[in-house]
Protein backbone atom coordinates (compact mmCIF):
# COMPACT_ATOMS: atom_id res chain seq x y z
CA UNK A 1 0.00 0.00 0.00
CA UNK A 2 1.58 3.00 -0.84
CA UNK A 3 2.00 6.24 1.71
CA UNK A 4 -0.04 9.66 0.90
CA UNK A 5 3.40 11.58 2.62
CA UNK A 6 2.42 14.38 5.52
CA UNK A 7 3.67 16.53 7.47
CA UNK A 8 5.65 14.03 9.64
CA UNK A 9 7.14 11.83 7.76
CA UNK A 10 9.93 10.93 9.20
CA UNK A 11 10.22 13.26 12.50
CA UNK A 12 11.39 11.74 15.44
CA UNK A 13 9.62 11.99 18.25
CA UNK A 14 11.95 12.83 21.45
CA UNK A 15 10.02 15.46 23.63
CA UNK A 16 6.50 16.65 23.81
CA UNK A 17 7.18 20.10 21.95
CA UNK A 18 8.09 17.75 18.78
CA UNK A 19 4.54 18.71 17.94
CA UNK A 20 2.52 21.98 17.92
CA UNK A 21 -0.38 21.58 20.04
CA UNK A 22 -2.44 21.16 16.37
CA UNK A 23 0.06 18.10 15.53
CA UNK A 24 -1.25 16.38 19.16
CA UNK A 25 -5.17 17.05 18.13
CA UNK A 26 -4.60 15.42 15.13
CA UNK A 27 -3.07 12.73 16.38
CA UNK A 28 -5.92 12.32 19.25
CA UNK A 29 -8.18 12.63 16.60
CA UNK A 30 -7.07 9.91 14.20
CA UNK A 31 -6.45 7.56 16.97
CA UNK A 32 -10.34 7.74 18.27
CA UNK A 33 -11.35 6.99 14.45
CA UNK A 34 -9.17 4.03 14.67
CA UNK A 35 -10.06 3.04 17.80
CA UNK A 36 -13.98 3.30 16.85
CA UNK A 37 -12.98 1.28 13.67
CA UNK A 38 -10.93 -1.15 15.45
CA UNK A 39 -13.43 -1.94 18.13
CA UNK A 40 -16.36 -1.73 15.43
CA UNK A 41 -14.81 -4.40 13.37
CA UNK A 42 -14.70 -1.79 10.63
CA UNK A 43 -11.61 -0.87 7.56
CA UNK A 44 -8.90 0.31 8.75
CA UNK A 45 -6.68 0.05 5.94
CA UNK A 46 -6.33 3.97 5.58
CA UNK A 47 -4.39 4.00 9.06
CA UNK A 48 -1.91 1.21 8.26
CA UNK A 49 1.92 1.55 6.70
CA UNK A 50 1.85 -2.38 5.38
CA UNK A 51 5.71 -2.18 4.49
CA UNK A 52 7.64 -5.40 5.42
CA UNK A 53 10.72 -3.16 4.40
CA UNK A 54 10.14 -0.93 7.52
CA UNK A 55 12.88 -2.13 10.49
CA UNK A 56 11.28 -0.96 13.54
CA UNK A 57 14.16 -1.57 16.27
CA UNK A 58 12.33 -1.90 19.71
CA UNK A 59 16.18 -0.42 21.35
CA UNK A 60 14.91 -1.10 25.71
CA UNK A 61 18.75 -0.59 27.61
CA UNK A 62 15.90 -0.64 30.35
CA UNK A 63 13.14 -3.05 31.48
CA UNK A 64 9.29 -2.23 30.31
CA UNK A 65 6.31 -4.34 29.03
CA UNK A 66 3.61 -1.88 28.18
CA UNK A 67 5.59 0.81 26.18
CA UNK A 68 7.81 -1.72 24.36
CA UNK A 69 4.56 -4.47 24.14
CA UNK A 70 2.06 -1.97 22.60
CA UNK A 71 5.23 -0.40 20.51
CA UNK A 72 5.30 -4.28 19.35
CA UNK A 73 1.60 -4.87 18.37
CA UNK A 74 1.38 -1.64 16.71
CA UNK A 75 4.59 -2.64 14.47
CA UNK A 76 2.48 -6.23 13.71
CA UNK A 77 -0.73 -3.85 12.86
CA UNK A 78 1.48 -1.82 10.26
CA UNK A 79 2.87 -5.43 8.95
CA UNK A 80 6.75 -3.85 9.58
CA UNK A 81 10.03 -5.80 10.55
CA UNK A 82 10.01 -5.63 14.57
CA UNK A 83 13.93 -6.04 15.42
CA UNK A 84 14.08 -6.64 19.61
CA UNK A 85 17.61 -5.30 20.94
CA UNK A 86 18.56 -6.84 24.26
CA UNK A 87 21.11 -4.99 25.48
CA UNK A 88 22.11 -7.08 27.92
CA UNK A 89 23.51 -9.87 25.09
CA UNK A 90 24.85 -7.22 23.16
CA UNK A 91 28.59 -5.54 23.48
CA UNK A 92 27.20 -2.66 25.77
CA UNK A 93 29.00 -5.44 27.73
CA UNK A 94 31.93 -4.54 26.32
CA UNK A 95 31.57 -0.57 26.70
CA UNK A 96 30.48 -0.51 23.51
CA UNK A 97 29.04 3.50 22.50
CA UNK A 98 24.75 3.66 21.82
CA UNK A 99 26.27 6.44 18.70
CA UNK A 100 28.24 3.02 17.69
CA UNK A 101 25.09 0.82 17.77
CA UNK A 102 23.05 2.91 15.96
CA UNK A 103 25.30 3.56 13.32
CA UNK A 104 25.76 -0.21 12.95
CA UNK A 105 22.17 -0.72 12.78
CA UNK A 106 20.69 1.63 10.31
CA UNK A 107 22.62 -0.48 7.45
CA UNK A 108 20.69 -3.56 8.34
CA UNK A 109 16.79 -2.52 6.89
CA UNK A 110 15.92 -0.05 4.10
CA UNK A 111 14.37 2.47 6.38
CA UNK A 112 14.78 2.34 10.03
CA UNK A 113 13.09 3.46 13.10
CA UNK A 114 14.05 3.38 16.16
CA UNK A 115 11.78 3.30 19.93
CA UNK A 116 14.61 3.85 22.56
CA UNK A 117 14.53 3.67 26.45
CA UNK A 118 17.00 4.52 28.20
CA UNK A 119 18.27 6.40 31.33
CA UNK A 120 20.25 8.80 29.80
CA UNK A 121 18.50 11.84 29.64
CA UNK A 122 18.29 13.58 26.28
CA UNK A 123 19.63 10.35 24.01
CA UNK A 124 16.96 10.29 21.71
CA UNK A 125 17.96 14.05 20.79
CA UNK A 126 21.23 13.53 20.34
CA UNK A 127 21.10 10.25 17.75
CA UNK A 128 18.18 12.42 15.41
CA UNK A 129 21.06 15.08 14.85
CA UNK A 130 24.05 12.37 14.97
CA UNK A 131 22.39 9.25 13.20
CA UNK A 132 20.82 11.70 10.63
CA UNK A 133 23.76 13.45 9.76
CA UNK A 134 26.01 9.44 9.43
CA UNK A 135 22.82 8.71 7.20
CA UNK A 136 23.08 11.54 4.94
CA UNK A 137 26.77 11.02 4.21
CA UNK A 138 26.22 7.67 4.01
CA UNK A 139 23.60 7.86 1.61
CA UNK A 140 21.31 6.21 3.73
CA UNK A 141 17.17 6.48 4.18
CA UNK A 142 16.15 9.15 6.58
CA UNK A 143 16.20 7.27 10.07
CA UNK A 144 13.22 8.70 13.07
CA UNK A 145 13.89 8.06 16.54
CA UNK A 146 10.37 7.75 19.32
CA UNK A 147 11.57 8.52 22.95
CA UNK A 148 9.81 5.62 25.30
CA UNK A 149 11.47 7.41 28.10
CA UNK A 150 14.85 8.90 28.91
CA UNK A 151 15.53 8.85 33.06
CA UNK A 152 13.45 11.56 34.96
CA UNK A 153 13.43 13.96 31.74
CA UNK A 154 10.25 12.76 29.70
CA UNK A 155 8.32 9.94 28.39
CA UNK A 156 6.49 11.96 25.12
CA UNK A 157 4.20 8.87 23.61
CA UNK A 158 3.08 7.85 27.22
CA UNK A 159 1.88 11.63 27.12
CA UNK A 160 -0.03 11.49 24.73
CA UNK A 161 -1.88 8.37 24.98
CA UNK A 162 -3.03 10.15 28.35
CA UNK A 163 -3.67 13.07 27.41
CA UNK A 164 -6.10 11.00 24.80
CA UNK A 165 -7.36 8.80 27.84
CA UNK A 166 -8.02 12.37 29.26
CA UNK A 167 -9.57 13.89 26.22
CA UNK A 168 -11.65 10.99 25.99
CA UNK A 169 -13.52 10.61 29.73
CA UNK A 170 -14.00 14.49 29.12
CA UNK A 171 -15.63 14.08 25.88
CA UNK A 172 -13.20 15.92 23.85
CA UNK A 173 -13.91 19.13 25.35
CA UNK A 174 -10.64 20.92 25.61
CA UNK A 175 -11.53 24.31 27.41
CA UNK A 176 -10.23 23.68 30.29
CA UNK A 177 -9.16 20.74 32.60
CA UNK A 178 -8.31 20.16 36.27
CA UNK A 179 -6.02 17.94 37.43
CA UNK A 180 -3.94 15.93 40.35
CA UNK A 181 -0.72 14.58 39.97
CA UNK A 182 0.06 12.00 42.80
CA UNK A 183 3.01 10.25 43.88
CA UNK A 184 6.76 11.12 43.03
CA UNK A 185 6.75 13.79 40.69
CA UNK A 186 10.44 14.71 41.19
CA UNK A 187 11.99 11.26 39.83
CA UNK A 188 8.85 10.68 37.36
CA UNK A 189 9.24 11.44 33.86
CA UNK A 190 5.82 11.23 32.67
CA UNK A 191 4.48 14.00 34.80
CA UNK A 192 7.30 16.20 33.67
CA UNK A 193 5.82 15.51 30.01
CA UNK A 194 2.48 17.12 31.12
CA UNK A 195 4.17 20.09 31.60
CA UNK A 196 3.83 20.91 27.74
CA UNK A 197 1.23 18.04 27.05
CA UNK A 198 -1.71 19.51 28.79
CA UNK A 199 -0.87 22.75 26.54
CA UNK A 200 -3.72 21.33 24.50
CA UNK A 201 -6.55 22.16 27.06
CA UNK A 202 -7.31 26.09 26.92
CA UNK A 203 -7.26 26.48 30.79
CA UNK A 204 -5.05 24.26 32.91
CA UNK A 205 -5.40 23.80 37.05
CA UNK A 206 -3.18 21.07 38.39
CA UNK A 207 -2.44 20.34 41.74
CA UNK A 208 0.47 18.77 42.70
CA UNK A 209 0.28 16.43 45.55
CA UNK A 210 3.82 14.70 47.00
CA UNK A 211 6.04 15.48 50.03
CA UNK A 212 8.57 18.17 49.32
CA UNK A 213 11.66 15.38 48.77
CA UNK A 214 9.98 14.58 46.00
CA UNK A 215 7.87 17.04 44.65
CA UNK A 216 8.02 18.34 41.05
CA UNK A 217 11.13 20.05 40.45
CA UNK A 218 10.87 24.11 40.02
CA UNK A 219 12.13 24.38 37.12
CA UNK A 220 8.90 22.25 35.36
CA UNK A 221 6.81 24.57 38.19
CA UNK A 222 7.93 27.24 36.76
CA UNK A 223 7.23 26.05 33.02
CA UNK A 224 3.93 25.17 33.76
CA UNK A 225 3.16 28.80 35.01
CA UNK A 226 4.84 30.05 32.18
CA UNK A 227 2.66 28.07 30.06
CA UNK A 228 -0.28 29.81 32.28
CA UNK A 229 -1.68 26.86 34.20
CA UNK A 230 -2.74 27.59 37.63
CA UNK A 231 -1.06 25.52 40.04
CA UNK A 232 -0.96 24.58 43.58
CA UNK A 233 0.98 21.91 45.74
CA UNK A 234 0.09 19.45 48.71
CA UNK A 235 2.00 17.61 50.83
CA UNK A 236 -0.36 14.75 51.27
CA UNK A 237 -3.62 12.89 49.58
CA UNK A 238 -4.97 13.94 53.13
CA UNK A 239 -4.16 17.60 52.94
CA UNK A 240 -5.06 17.72 49.22
CA UNK A 241 -8.91 15.98 50.30
CA UNK A 242 -9.01 18.78 53.75
CA UNK A 243 -10.24 21.22 51.09
CA UNK A 244 -13.14 21.71 49.02
CA UNK A 245 -11.31 22.60 45.59
CA UNK A 246 -10.80 18.98 44.24
CA UNK A 247 -9.69 17.82 40.81
CA UNK A 248 -11.97 14.82 38.93
CA UNK A 249 -8.46 13.61 36.84
CA UNK A 250 -6.58 12.07 39.29
CA UNK A 251 -2.93 11.22 37.68
CA UNK A 252 -0.60 8.78 40.35
CA UNK A 253 3.34 7.86 39.37
CA UNK A 254 4.79 5.03 41.62
CA UNK A 255 7.48 5.94 43.92
CA UNK A 256 10.68 5.64 41.71
CA UNK A 257 13.11 3.50 43.85
CA UNK A 258 15.45 2.78 42.16
CA UNK A 259 16.08 7.05 41.47
CA UNK A 260 16.48 7.29 44.98
CA UNK A 261 19.57 8.01 46.92
CA UNK A 262 19.97 6.85 50.78
CA UNK A 263 18.95 9.80 51.83
CA UNK A 264 15.25 9.38 50.36
CA UNK A 265 15.03 5.75 50.76
CA UNK A 266 14.62 6.12 54.38
CA UNK A 267 11.72 8.07 54.21
CA UNK A 268 10.27 5.33 51.74
CA UNK A 269 7.54 4.45 54.57
CA UNK A 270 6.44 8.30 55.05
CA UNK A 271 6.64 8.92 51.21
CA UNK A 272 4.45 5.89 50.91
CA UNK A 273 1.52 7.08 53.46
CA UNK A 274 1.30 10.09 52.01
CA UNK A 275 0.73 9.20 48.14
CA UNK A 276 -1.18 6.20 48.62
CA UNK A 277 -5.22 5.95 48.06
CA UNK A 278 -6.42 5.06 51.56
CA UNK A 279 -10.14 3.52 51.79
CA UNK A 280 -11.13 6.18 53.98
CA UNK A 281 -10.69 8.80 51.43
CA UNK A 282 -13.51 7.65 49.42
CA UNK A 283 -16.29 9.71 50.66
CA UNK A 284 -14.12 12.81 49.98
CA UNK A 285 -13.92 12.34 46.16
CA UNK A 286 -15.94 14.18 43.54
CA UNK A 287 -18.64 11.74 42.00
CA UNK A 288 -17.14 11.18 38.59
CA UNK A 289 -13.72 11.07 39.62
CA UNK A 290 -11.31 9.27 37.60
CA UNK A 291 -7.73 8.33 38.54
CA UNK A 292 -5.25 7.46 35.86
CA UNK A 293 -1.47 5.90 36.39
CA UNK A 294 1.02 4.83 33.59
CA UNK A 295 1.77 0.92 35.34
CA UNK A 296 3.00 -0.95 36.54
CA UNK A 297 1.27 -0.61 39.96
CA UNK A 298 3.50 -1.64 42.88
CA UNK A 299 2.90 -5.13 43.72
CA UNK A 300 3.28 -5.03 47.30
CA UNK A 301 2.50 -1.02 47.90
CA UNK A 302 0.64 0.63 44.96
CA UNK A 303 0.22 3.71 45.75
CA UNK A 304 -3.63 2.82 43.65
CA UNK A 305 -4.57 -0.32 45.79
CA UNK A 306 -6.45 -3.27 44.31
CA UNK A 307 -9.61 -2.58 46.25
CA UNK A 308 -10.28 0.51 43.92
CA UNK A 309 -9.78 -2.17 40.51
CA UNK A 310 -13.58 -2.64 40.51
CA UNK A 311 -14.53 0.37 41.42
CA UNK A 312 -15.95 3.62 38.87
CA UNK A 313 -12.62 5.11 39.63
CA UNK A 314 -10.96 2.81 37.30
CA UNK A 315 -9.56 4.99 34.41
CA UNK A 316 -6.08 3.17 34.11
CA UNK A 317 -7.09 -0.72 32.49
CA UNK A 318 -8.81 1.72 29.39
CA UNK A 319 -5.84 4.18 29.62
CA UNK A 320 -3.77 1.44 29.12
CA UNK A 321 -5.49 -0.24 25.87
CA UNK A 322 -5.04 3.49 24.72
CA UNK A 323 -1.67 3.21 23.90
CA UNK A 324 -1.77 0.38 21.61
CA UNK A 325 -3.70 3.08 19.51
CA UNK A 326 -1.89 6.26 19.49
CA UNK A 327 1.46 3.93 18.91
CA UNK A 328 -0.43 3.03 15.92
CA UNK A 329 -0.99 6.54 14.67
CA UNK A 330 2.10 7.33 15.88
CA UNK A 331 4.12 4.87 13.40
CA UNK A 332 1.74 5.78 10.79
CA UNK A 333 2.52 9.94 10.63
CA UNK A 334 6.24 9.11 11.07
CA UNK A 335 5.90 6.39 8.11
CA UNK A 336 3.65 8.93 6.21
CA UNK A 337 0.91 7.02 5.57
CA UNK A 338 -1.11 9.90 7.87
CA UNK A 339 -0.64 13.81 7.79
CA UNK A 340 -1.65 15.01 4.19
CA UNK A 341 -4.62 16.44 5.38
CA UNK A 342 -2.80 18.31 8.49
CA UNK A 343 -4.00 21.85 8.11
CA UNK A 344 -2.90 23.62 11.78
CA UNK A 345 -0.24 24.94 12.97
CA UNK A 346 2.74 23.56 12.96
CA UNK A 347 5.84 22.87 15.79
CA UNK A 348 7.97 26.22 15.78
CA UNK A 349 11.52 26.16 14.98
CA UNK A 350 13.90 27.37 17.02
CA UNK A 351 15.64 30.28 14.83
CA UNK A 352 19.14 32.02 16.67
CA UNK A 353 20.33 35.05 15.94
CA UNK A 354 23.70 36.19 16.91
CA UNK A 355 21.86 39.39 18.73
CA UNK A 356 23.96 39.07 22.51
CA UNK A 357 26.88 41.66 20.96
CA UNK A 358 25.55 45.25 21.78
CA UNK A 359 26.99 48.48 20.21
CA UNK A 360 27.32 51.25 23.08
CA UNK A 361 27.65 55.05 22.71
CA UNK A 362 31.09 56.23 23.30
CA UNK A 363 31.51 59.44 24.01
CA UNK A 364 33.85 61.55 21.85
CA UNK A 365 37.60 61.69 23.20
CA UNK A 366 36.42 59.70 26.56
CA UNK A 367 39.26 59.44 28.63
CA UNK A 368 39.73 56.41 31.51
CA UNK A 369 39.09 56.85 35.06
CA UNK A 370 40.27 54.14 36.53
CA UNK A 371 42.26 54.85 39.49
CA UNK A 372 42.39 52.82 41.67
CA UNK A 373 45.76 50.36 41.42
CA UNK A 374 45.29 50.27 37.85
CA UNK A 375 47.06 51.95 34.89
CA UNK A 376 45.38 53.16 32.68
CA UNK A 377 45.78 51.53 29.14
CA UNK A 378 46.56 53.17 26.48
CA UNK A 379 46.66 50.79 23.76
CA UNK A 380 44.24 47.70 24.49
CA UNK A 381 40.82 46.49 26.03
CA UNK A 382 39.22 46.70 29.12
CA UNK A 383 36.59 44.06 30.11
CA UNK A 384 34.11 46.20 32.87
CA UNK A 385 31.11 46.20 34.81
CA UNK A 386 31.76 42.31 35.39
CA UNK A 387 29.13 40.76 37.85
CA UNK A 388 27.88 44.10 38.72
CA UNK A 389 25.67 44.02 41.70
CA UNK A 390 26.64 40.87 43.34
CA UNK A 391 28.82 40.79 46.45
CA UNK A 392 32.94 41.83 46.42
CA UNK A 393 33.77 38.15 46.51
CA UNK A 394 32.05 36.69 44.63
CA UNK A 395 32.83 39.25 41.76
CA UNK A 396 36.61 38.23 42.29
CA UNK A 397 35.35 34.64 41.50
CA UNK A 398 34.10 35.86 38.70
CA UNK A 399 37.08 37.93 37.51
CA UNK A 400 39.07 34.54 37.95
CA UNK A 401 36.64 32.66 35.80
CA UNK A 402 37.18 34.54 32.98
CA UNK A 403 40.51 34.88 33.11
CA UNK A 404 40.77 30.78 33.35
CA UNK A 405 38.11 30.01 30.73
CA UNK A 406 39.61 32.66 27.97
CA UNK A 407 43.13 32.16 28.96
CA UNK A 408 44.45 35.72 29.56
CA UNK A 409 47.82 34.81 31.34
CA UNK A 410 49.25 37.86 30.02
CA UNK A 411 50.79 41.23 31.89
CA UNK A 412 47.27 42.82 32.87
CA UNK A 413 45.47 44.13 36.17
CA UNK A 414 42.42 43.56 37.17
CA UNK A 415 40.05 44.69 40.47
CA UNK A 416 36.65 45.29 42.00
CA UNK A 417 35.30 49.50 42.05
CA UNK A 418 32.84 51.26 43.12
CA UNK A 419 30.29 51.49 40.49
CA UNK A 420 29.99 55.22 39.41
CA UNK A 421 26.84 55.26 37.34
CA UNK A 422 24.83 53.67 40.48
CA UNK A 423 26.29 54.10 44.27
CA UNK A 424 26.71 51.03 46.97
CA UNK A 425 26.82 48.74 43.53
CA UNK A 426 30.54 47.02 42.99
CA UNK A 427 31.70 46.00 39.69
CA UNK A 428 35.02 44.27 38.50
CA UNK A 429 37.02 45.25 35.60
CA UNK A 430 40.22 43.65 34.01
CA UNK A 431 42.90 45.66 31.69
CA UNK A 432 44.45 43.83 29.08
CA UNK A 433 47.05 45.97 27.34
CA UNK A 434 48.28 45.31 24.08
CA UNK A 435 45.57 43.38 22.77
CA UNK A 436 43.79 44.78 19.83
CA UNK A 437 40.55 42.62 19.59
CA UNK A 438 38.74 39.28 20.79
CA UNK A 439 37.82 36.83 17.96
CA UNK A 440 34.31 35.70 17.80
CA UNK A 441 34.85 32.47 20.02
CA UNK A 442 36.26 34.68 22.76
CA UNK A 443 33.45 37.35 22.18
CA UNK A 444 30.83 34.35 22.73
CA UNK A 445 32.83 32.90 25.28
CA UNK A 446 32.94 35.89 27.35
CA UNK A 447 29.24 36.55 26.65
CA UNK A 448 28.31 33.16 28.29
CA UNK A 449 30.16 33.36 31.42
CA UNK A 450 29.97 37.28 32.21
CA UNK A 451 26.52 38.68 30.10
CA UNK A 452 26.13 42.53 30.48
CA UNK A 453 29.49 42.67 31.03
CA UNK A 454 31.26 45.58 28.82
CA UNK A 455 34.17 45.29 26.65
CA UNK A 456 36.09 48.68 25.55
CA UNK A 457 38.38 48.95 23.01
CA UNK A 458 40.97 51.24 23.84
CA UNK A 459 43.56 53.11 21.12
CA UNK A 460 45.97 56.27 22.24
CA UNK A 461 44.37 56.67 25.73
CA UNK A 462 40.54 56.44 24.34
CA UNK A 463 38.13 54.51 23.99
CA UNK A 464 37.10 54.29 20.11
CA UNK A 465 34.46 51.03 20.31
CA UNK A 466 32.31 49.90 23.00
CA UNK A 467 30.04 46.79 23.19
CA UNK A 468 28.27 45.76 25.75
CA UNK A 469 27.50 41.67 25.59
CA UNK A 470 24.40 40.02 26.52
CA UNK A 471 24.13 36.10 27.05
CA UNK A 472 24.42 34.46 23.69
CA UNK A 473 21.98 32.66 22.88
CA UNK A 474 23.22 29.31 21.78
CA UNK A 475 26.68 28.34 23.74
CA UNK A 476 28.48 25.46 21.23
CA UNK A 477 31.42 24.09 20.32
CA UNK A 478 33.42 25.72 23.51
CA UNK A 479 35.93 23.78 25.16
CA UNK A 480 34.83 23.87 29.27
CA UNK A 481 31.14 23.71 29.18
CA UNK A 482 29.24 20.63 30.98
CA UNK A 483 25.84 20.25 31.19
CA UNK A 484 25.69 19.14 35.37
CA UNK A 485 23.08 16.41 34.94
CA UNK A 486 25.39 13.61 35.44
CA UNK A 487 22.33 11.35 33.80
CA UNK A 488 22.69 13.96 30.61
CA UNK A 489 23.88 12.17 27.44
CA UNK A 490 26.18 14.65 26.97
CA UNK A 491 28.05 13.80 30.44
CA UNK A 492 31.55 13.31 29.70
CA UNK A 493 31.17 9.61 32.03
CA UNK A 494 29.09 8.69 29.52
CA UNK A 495 32.19 8.25 26.76
CA UNK A 496 29.58 9.70 24.15
CA UNK A 497 30.81 11.74 21.28
CA UNK A 498 28.67 14.15 22.19
CA UNK A 499 29.68 17.99 22.64
CA UNK A 500 27.37 20.05 25.07
CA UNK A 501 25.34 22.75 24.14
CA UNK A 502 23.26 25.13 25.48
CA UNK A 503 20.53 27.45 24.84
CA UNK A 504 19.46 30.76 26.27
CA UNK A 505 16.61 30.77 28.40
CA UNK A 506 15.70 34.03 30.40
CA UNK A 507 18.07 36.56 31.32
CA UNK A 508 20.17 34.51 33.04
CA UNK A 509 19.61 31.20 32.55
CA UNK A 510 20.76 28.34 29.93
CA UNK A 511 19.09 24.75 28.65
CA UNK A 512 21.08 22.18 27.62
CA UNK A 513 19.86 20.97 24.36
CA UNK A 514 19.75 17.24 25.43
CA UNK A 515 18.15 16.69 28.78
CA UNK A 516 16.48 20.41 28.93
CA UNK A 517 17.99 21.09 32.72
CA UNK A 518 18.07 24.56 33.40
CA UNK A 519 21.60 26.08 34.33
CA UNK A 520 22.63 29.75 35.50
CA UNK A 521 25.47 31.07 33.14
CA UNK A 522 27.99 30.15 35.69
CA UNK A 523 27.09 26.90 36.18
CA UNK A 524 28.03 25.39 32.69
CA UNK A 525 31.53 25.81 32.57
Amino acid sequence: MATSHGAFQWRSITIVRDFSVDEQVYLYEKTRRLKEALRSGGDCSEFQLNRPDLGLYLFFMEDSTRTKESFRNAAKFHNVKVNDFVAEHSSFNKKESITDTIKMLVGYSSQSLFVVRSKLEGVCRWLEAAIGEYAEKASLPPVAFINAGDGRHEHPTQEFLDEFSFLERMAWRRDEIHVALVGDLFHGRTVHSKVDGLRVFDHVRVDLVAPEEIGMPSHYIEQMKANGFDVRIFPSIRDYLAQPSVAKIWYFTRLQLERMGDKLLDKEAQFRQAVTFQREFLSRVPDGTKFFHPLPRHSVTPTIPPFLDRTPLNGWDEQSMNGYFTRIIELAMIGGRLGADFRGEPRSVRVFRDDFVIDAEVRKARKQDYKIGIKPVENGIVIDHIGKGSPVDEIWRHIGKIREILDLNVVSSQGVFTSHQESGLFKGLISLPDIHDFDERQIKMLGAIAPRCTVNIIRESSVIKKYRLEMPPRVYNLPGISCKNEDCISSPAHHEPVQAEFYRSGASTFVCRYCERPHEFKEIW
